[in-house]
């Protein structure tokens, strides 16, 4: 039960990651100009599904301080590197973006140090 949160945070991290990703690009890039930046800003903000991801991030929050309670800090952190692999396979299922040869080899390294990290 104990290893919910740590997954609780690493779940609604990638969920809150991908939903921003997700609106941002419909939304459009950033204006130039301050004004049309608060007025962007703003439209963001009534975006509900954006709202979903910073309350994603919120409840990630939550899950991380329940999970301080009962693991180490230098035991639990190495989870969170499953954040970029989840995060590398969903953007390319999901988005269509790039996944080369280097990520796939970076990512084993992430989960080979999530292992060892993770012992003792």
């Amino acid at each position: 039960m104990n290893y919910s949160y740590i997954f609780g945070t690493i779940l609604f991290t990638v969920y809150g990651q991908l939903i921003i990703k997700w609106r941002i690009g419909l939304h459009g890039s950033l204006p130039e100009s301050f004004f049309s930046k608060i007025l962007f800003l703003f439209k963001l903000f009534a975006d509900p599904y954006l709202l979903s991801g910073f309350f994603s991030a919120f409840l990630a929050s939550l899950c991380w301080m329940a999970a301080m309670t009962k693991f180490s800090l230098n035991h639990a952190y190495p989870f969170m590197g499953l954040n970029f692999v989840l995060i590398l396979l969903l953007s390319g299922l999901l988005f269509h973006e790039t996944i080369t040869a280097l990520k796939v080899i970076g990512i084993i390294l992430v989960v080979t140090g999530i292992i060892i990290g993770s012992q003792g």
